[in-house]
C-alpha cells in the first residue's frame, strides 16, 4: 500500500484576486487602477497587507507621477475595510477625478460619512500651563475643607472619650500600639545605629584636622536627639505604618465594610480613625528616643574607633553637651509626627474609591504626604524654638 504524501508546504502565492494598485493605462501619467478583493479576508497575510500600503503611498505620494486620477471599476469585491484603506490614503478627501460603480460609491460614501479625523495632539502654551495651575484651587479647597472636617471630628470624638473612657476602643487602641509600636522597634534601631556610626565616621575626619576630636559629642548629641532621631523614626512609621493604616481602610472600603458599619450605626471616626492617631501619639515619642539611643550608641562605637573617644567619656560629656529641653522638644515633636501620620493616613484611606488602582494611588500618596508634612513641620519647629537647647555645653 503506497504511503501518502506529505502535505505541501504553504507558500504565500499572488492570483488575480490579491488586492494591488496599477496603472489604467501605458502612459506614465495615466489613472491608478486597484485591482483584485479589497475586502477583510483578502487582507489577512501581514505581507501582503504591507506591501498594499506601500503601493498605496507611492500613488498618493510625491513620487506618483502627478495623476490624481483613480479608477476603481477594476475592483471585484469592495467592503467597508478596503474602502476605508483608499479612504485613509486619500487624505480623507475625493481624488480630483474618479470612476467607479454605483456600488463602490455607496460603500465610499458611508465610509466618508462616519469616518473621523483623528485628534490632533494639545499644544498647550506657558498660560495654559498657569491657567490648569490655578483651576486646581478649588481641588486644593476641598482637600483643606475634609482636613478640617477630620480634625474637628477627631476633637468631638476625644471629647466622647473622655465623657465615658469605659466604652472607649481600648483593644484596639492595644493592638495598634503593638503592631505600630513594638513591631518597628528593629527596623528603627538598625538604620538608627547605622545613620550614627556613618555620621561619626564623617564628622571624625573632619574634626580631627583642627584638633577638636572631644566636640563629636555635641555635634552626634544635638543632631541626632533633636533632629535626626525624630525625622527618622517619622519618615520610618510613616512608609510602614502609615501607609498600613490607608491599606486597610481602602481594603474596608472595597469590600464595603466600611458601608456596612454606616448602616450599623458604627462611628467611622471613634472606632477607625481616633484608636489609630492615639496609638501613634503615643508611640511615635517612644519610637523616636529609641532611635536617637540607637544612633547614638552607634556613633560612640564609631568614635571609639576612629578617634579613641572611651563610651565613658562619650556618656560623661552626653549631658552636659545636650540640655534635657532637647529631649522635650523631640518628644513633643514626634508626638505631633504621629498624629499628622495617623490623621493623613487615615484621611487618604477615606478616600479610596472601590477599585484597587484607588486603593495602591491613595497608598503612595499617603506616604508622599506624610513624609513631606514631617520634613515641612520639622522646619517650622527648628525655626519656632531655635533658641532653645543650646545654652548649656557651649
Amino acid at each position: 500500500m503506497p504511503s501518502a504524501a506529505p502535505p505541501p508546504a504553504f507558500t504565500e502565492r499572488r492570483d488575480d484576486a490579491s488586492p494591488r494598485v496599477e496603472r489604467a493605462q501605458a502612459e506614465e501619467h495615466g489613472p491608478w487602477a486597484p485591482r483584485g478583493r479589497w475586502t477583510a479576508l483578502a487582507f489577512s497575510s501581514p505581507r501582503q497587507w504591507a506591501a498594499l500600503e506601500k503601493s498605496l503611498d507611492e500613488a498618493v505620494g510625491p513620487q506618483a507621477g502627478g495623476s490624481t486620477a483613480w479608477d476603481l471599476r477594476g475592483i471585484e469585491a469592495l467592503d467597508h475595510i478596503g474602502a476605508q484603506l483608499l479612504w485613509n490614503h486619500w487624505g480623507r478627501a475625493w481624488p480630483a477625478q474618479i470612476e467607479m460603480t454605483p456600488t463602490q460609491k455607496a460603500v465610499l460614501d458611508q465610509v466618508a460619512r462616519y469616518s473621523t479625523a483623528p485628534p490632533k495632539a494639545p499644544h498647550f502654551t506657558f498660560w495654559d500651563e498657569i491657567r490648569r495651575h490655578f483651576a486646581k484651587g478649588p481641588a486644593l479647597l476641598r482637600l483643606a475643607r475634609d482636613a478640617m472636617l477630620l480634625v474637628g471630628q477627631l476633637t468631638l470624638d476625644l471629647l466622647k472619650l473622655l465623657r465615658a473612657p469605659h466604652r472607649g476602643p481600648w483593644r484596639d487602641l492595644s493592638g495598634h500600639l503593638y503592631q505600630m509600636g513594638t513591631t518597628a522597634l528593629p527596623i528603627t534601631a538598625l538604620v538608627g545605629m547605622l545613620i550614627g556610626v556613618v555620621l561619626a565616621y564623617l564628622t571624625s575626619n573632619q574634626l580631627r584636622n583642627y584638633g577638636a576630636e572631644s566636640f563629636i559629642v555635641n555635634i552626634l548629641g544635638l543632631s541626632l536627639i533633636r533632629e535626626l532621631g525624630p525625622v527618622l523614626a517619622a519618615v520610618l512609621v510613616a512608609g510602614r505604618s502609615g501607609s498600613a493604616i490607608t491599606a486597610q481602610i481602602g481594603v474596608m472600603r472595597v469590600t464595603e465594610e466600611l458601608d456596612a458599619m454606616r448602616v450599623m450605626g458604627i462611628p467611622h471616626g471613634f472606632r477607625l480613625v481616633m484608636p489609630r492617631v492615639l496609638a501613634l501619639a503615643i508611640a511615635m515619642p517612644l519610637i523616636s528616643i529609641w532611635t536617637s539611643i540607637a544612633a547614638l550608641l552607634g556613633g560612640m562605637l564609631a568614635a571609639d574607633s576612629t578617634l579613641n573617644i572611651s563610651p565613658v567619656f562619650f556618656l560623661q560629656q552626653l549631658p552636659r553637651a545636650v540640655p534635657f529641653s532637647n529631649i522635650v522638644l523631640a518628644v513633643a515633636k514626634s508626638a505631633v509626627f504621629g498624629v499628622l501620620i495617623a490623621l493623613i493616613a487615615c484621611h487618604y484611606g477615606m478616600r479610596v474609591k472601590p477599585n484597587t488602582e484607588s486603593l495602591g494611588r491613595g497608598t503612595t500618596a499617603s506616604v508622599v504626604t506624610s513624609i513631606t508634612m514631617v520634613i515641612l513641620v520639622d522646619a517650622l519647629f527648628a525655626v519656632l524654638f531655635r533658641g532653645i537647647g543650646f545654652r548649656a555645653g557651649t
